[in-house]
């Protein structure tokens, strides 16, 4: 089954380029187009995509707030990539936090964009680059540090986040640490349950935040 892709943004030219490039790919189809965050919800609910790959600027509903819409009122919602012209944008941060699975530059190569949309699609690695992790470092706060704390990971469980937190799949984990991959993704789950995470980049977040991880 191919992967399927929902574009939105509200300049045209951009979604051609993304579609071009994605269509070119005998495991990419892209399932629709948007204008406007807006009109996410309704598209989302009717095309069911793998990924939303969504501009996190525009003018009636940016980016940030579709995105907690998405989660907040779509069942089994698809993994989001946030399309973005600066890297070092609060606004990416601000999606990523806000449930946004990793984010992509529009001056990004083709070869880029389609690694983007797969590695998203698959939900074992993050698009997590050190900009990003210097702004997530400088959210760092007292009650984050305070969910780390109460998090109680083992040992195995922190090296395992810190490891996530450096953009490794889950094989790359275990050839790390010398482990089975289903070791991996036991230890992967037991992270994000502990710290209340919904998914890998949730769980990177909080551990930048909490100082836990320092960005390289």
């Amino acid at each position: 089954m191919p992967i399927t892709v929902l574009l939105v943004d509200d300049e045209p030219l951009v979604r051609a380029g993304l579609r071009a490039v994605l269509e070119a790919q005998p495991d990419i189809e892209v399932a629709g187009e948007a204008s406007d965050g807006a009109s996410v919800i309704p598209l989302v609910r009717q095309l069911r995509p793998d990924v939303v790959a969504m501009d996190v600027r525009m003018p009636l509903m940016d980016g940030i707030e579709a995105t907690r819409a998405v989660l907040r009122t779509v069942d089994d919602p698809p993994k989001i990539l946030v399309v973005t012209t600066f890297e070092n944008d609060e606004y990416v941060y601000e999606a990523l936090r806000a449930g946004a699975d990793g984010f992509l530059l529009k001056r990004a190569r083709p070869a880029e964009i389609v690694h983007a949309v797969r590695l998203v699609a698959e939900g074992e690695s993050l698009l997590f680059p050190a900009a990003v992790r210097s702004l997530a470092a400088e959210y760092g706060n007292s009650a984050a540090r305070t969910a780390m704390e109460r998090a109680a990971l083992t040992e195995r469980e922190a090296a395992v986040l810190r490891l996530m937190a450096r953009g490794l799949s889950n094989s790359e984990i275990a050839a790390q640490l010398f482990v089975g991959t289903e070791t991996v993704k036991t230890h992967v789950s037991a992270v994000l349950a502990k710290l209340g995470a919904r998914d890998r980049t949730q769980a990177v977040i909080a551990a930048y935040e909490s100082g836990f991880v320092a960005p390289a």
